[in-house]
């Protein structure tokens, strides 16, 4: 029987795991076998997740927990020791955790904020793949790495031009990396999401006449649901993707087609 979607045994790693597309991702994951460990920045909101993960796949051994802020070197390199510790090795790791920016105008905007976004969003990538890709290479097995990057690094959008920037350097680091680490059978690539109904776009896709706006430009007439990335999560967590590295796959309803 072809069962390369079992991911029974195996450890996975999801940043930004404590909501949104993250939890989606770790939900889909935990059903197909894996063991998963989430971090998220927010004590409270992540112990929530845990909780309702382990609700949702009926065993508390195969969900860990982790707070951890991406874009701190090392509480990144804790983090990562302790979900050894839990996992026993790590497989594949989802980096998943960003910030959106704040609609400010790029001739309004300070160097704080600029650097605000490019924290979570680049550095958080960079120090996530880095501690998982010295772990997967130390073993020799090979493994996944997949950052969450967007459909804002393929086209503009005012008002959001640092966020912009930093998922435009997502997909150039995949890229990168996929060539670098091919040798250690580490394949590495990049999810672009479109509008998802998530706490980041709450308030855009809540709002009437942003909707009326955006949503005639969508051909599948609806915004994404976190469930939506599940699939994506676990082809690329697993032996179906074994020869795929340094794709981007645009998860939009066909928004950036139309």
């Amino acid at each position: 029987m072809y069962q390369p979607f079992d991911l029974t045994g195996r450890g996975v790693i999801v940043t930004g795991g404590n909501g949104g597309i993250g939890y989606g991702m770790a939900r889909a994951l935990l059903a197909a076998g894996a063991s998963v460990a989430v971090w998220g920045s927010n004590p409270d909101k992540t112990a929530r997740a845990k909780a309702s993960l382990i609700d949702a796949c009926g065993d508390a051994a195969r969900v860990h927990a982790f707070v951890c802020d991406v874009g701190d070197e090392a509480q990144i390199d804790a983090s990562f020791a302790a979900s050894v510790a839990a996992l026993g090795r790590v497989h594949a790791c989802f980096a998943n955790a960003g910030v959106g920016g704040k609609g400010t105008l790029m001739m309004d905007m300070g160097l704080d904020e600029f650097r605000r976004v490019q924290r979570i969003n680049v550095e958080g990538v960079f120090l996530t793949f880095r501690a998982a890709a010295r772990h997967m290479a130390e073993h020799g097995q090979g493994g996944s790495l997949v950052a969450t990057a967007s459909t804002a690094a393929l086209e503009g959008a005012a008002r959001a031009s640092h966020y912009g920037a930093s998922k435009g350097a997502v997909t150039s680091y995949v890229r990168a990396l996929a060539v670098e680490l091919a040798r250690h059978q580490i394949r590495v690539n990049a999810i672009l999401p479109g509008w998802i109904v998530t706490d980041m776009t709450e308030r855009s896709v809540n709002n009437p006449k942003f909707a009326d706006a955006v949503l005639p430009r969508i051909p599948a007439r609806r915004w994404g649901q976190i469930d939506d990335f599940g699939g994506i999560a676990v082809y690329l967590a697993s032996d179906a993707s074994r020869y795929t590295t340094g794709e981007q796959f645009t998860i939009d309803g066909g928004y950036t087609k139309f």
